[in-house]
């Protein structure tokens, strides 16, 4: 073949071209696709993916019943992106446990609000008291704190029932005309019949005291009889009594206050168990106060008893004890449990503490209450 001046083109040799055939149509290139259409290897990388979805969904379920911390459910969650999308199924987070939404409170931030939400959306009740309560207290939400409160009530959450009772008895988010006391022992009761051991031991002393309803001698000693009971039975099937050896179910009638961390109401009976674990939410609220100095305001105090964690909403919201002044408590449960745990070796009476801070009849008398207790 020519030119237009009448040149020969170079010959060309098919080398190259065929060579450059071989390297994308040889061997080599079949090779690899058979390597790529391999069922060997694709049934290896597809063994997850085969699974149905309605399996997984019940192992994520099981793992979100059991799971002892956060961390537990969340390395599954950014395993890949399925366990992510089905570990966010409703199912999955309206069956998770307390402890795996149980953000310590330095630990708190948007993405763990969003996810407490997520739960509480699903119909998760525990979420729904844990949020209400961080809410409410920590976020100073009432509105939107009150309504989950009351979302997990309704589902028969004893917890949230008796925070609710606290709510009232205290008119806390209002002022003090606020308070509702016949509520009060209406949910206090509620809570109390699902076997609630701080309700018991709320409607035993309003019993007693008249305080809300007609008094009852009575029929409120037989309630704080019957959560000490209650009490007992919880210690004995916690793992923690797995650990006591057979001594701890000793009568001293002469050593009846028991320091320490002992169960407080149990030492009445010469028991020295270990107390009983606190609630998320409550353990929520004592760090997230603690971090702040003890108080959310101020002027503003906090229950005394340490696992409580309740603040006030407004000045002089809770009763002080009528002998020394220098502890406060949200209720006539956590004042009888930190009597027996801790204020009983302290109290010491001063003259004249009610320096126009708070009326008189804010004052709860520590005596009776252990008259109550013995």
């Amino acid at each position: 073949m020519r030119t237009r001046r009448g040149h020969c083109y170079p010959e060309v040799h098919m080398f190259c071209s065929q060579k450059r055939r071989r390297d994308f149509s040889g061997d080599n290139m079949i090779r690899r696709k058979r390597q790529k259409a391999s069922p060997v290897t694709a049934g290896k990388s597809d063994l997850f993916d085969s699974l149905p979805d309605d399996l997984v969904l019940c192992i994520l379920t099981k793992l979100s019943c059991t799971a002892a911390c956060p961390a537990d459910f969340i390395n599954v969650l950014i395993t890949c992106k399925r366990l992510n999308g089905l570990g966010l199924h409703s199912m999955v987070l309206s069956r998770a446990s307390p402890r795996t939404f149980s953000v310590k409170a330095k630990n708190w931030s948007e993405s763990a609000h969003r996810f407490l939400k997520q739960c509480s959306d699903a119909g998760n009740v525990e979420a729904c008291y844990t949020l209400g309560m961080i809410r409410f207290y920590c976020l100073q939400n009432r509105g939107s704190g009150a309504s989950l409160l009351a979302k997990a009530a309704i589902a028969s959450h004893a917890p949230a029932l008796y925070s609710l009772a606290v709510i009232q008895f205290n008119g806390s988010g209002g002022s003090k005309n606020d308070k509702d006391l016949r509520a009060g022992v209406a949910l206090c009761a509620r809570a109390a019949f699902l076997g609630h051991i701080d309700a018991l031991r709320e409607l035993g002393h309003c019993l007693q005291d008249g305080y809300g309803v007609r008094q009852n001698i009575a029929e409120g000693r037989r309630f704080l009889v019957q959560a000490n009971a209650r009490e007992l039975a919880s210690v004995l099937s916690s793992s923690k009594s797995s650990s006591l050896t057979g001594t701890w179910l000793t009568w001293n009638p002469r050593d009846r206050l028991v320091t320490g961390t002992g169960c407080p109401l149990l030492s009445d009976f010469g028991c020295n168990v270990p107390a009983p674990e606190a609630h998320p939410a409550s353990q929520f609220l004592s760090e997230w106060f603690a971090a702040r100095r003890g108080s959310s305001g101020p002027g503003l105090r906090l229950c005394s008893h340490s696992a409580c964690g309740r603040p006030e909403t407004r000045r002089h919201e809770f009763r002080r004890c009528s002998v020394c002044g220098a502890v406060n408590y949200c209720s006539r449960a956590c004042q009888a449990l930190d009597w027996k745990l801790r204020h009983k070796s302290e109290c010491v009476p001063m003259e004249r503490w009610l320096d126009g801070e708070g009326d008189a009849d804010e004052a709860i008398d520590g005596d009776d209450h252990v008259v109550a207790q013995s």
